[in-house]
C-alpha cells in the first residue's frame, strides 16, 4: 500500500482528490508545517479492519501482584464510581 504526506493546505484546497487517491488504495499522512498530524487511511473492504495491524500495540497487560485485596470488577465498579465526578 502507497503512502504519501499531504500539507494540511493541499487537503484544504483539494480534498476531493485527495480523496479520491486514499479511495485507490493509498494512505495519506496530513502534515502541518512539516510534522504528522494524522492520517487518513482507505477503508477496509466488508468485514476486514481498516488497519492491516494490531490497533492495541502493548498487548495484554501483566499487572503485578501488589499484595492489596482481590476485587471482582463489580467491587471495583462501585469503588470507582462517582471519582472525579464534582459535587455541586
Amino acid at each position: 500500500m502507497r503512502t504519501s504526506e499531504v500539507p494540511l493546505r493541499e487537503l484544504n484546497q483539494q480534498t476531493s482528490r485527495v480523496m479520491a487517491r486514499v479511495a485507490a488504495g493509498e494512505i495519506i499522512t496530513i502534515t502541518k508545517d512539516g510534522v504528522p498530524i494524522g492520517d487518513i487511511v482507505p477503508r477496509g473492504r466488508l468485514g476486514e479492519p481498516s488497519y492491516p495491524f494490531r490497533t492495541d500495540p502493548m498487548g495484554p497487560l501483566d499487572l503485578p501482584d501488589l499484595g492489596g485485596p482481590s476485587l471482582t470488577s463489580d467491587e471495583i465498579d462501585e469503588t470507582l464510581r462517582g471519582m472525579g465526578s464534582v459535587d455541586d
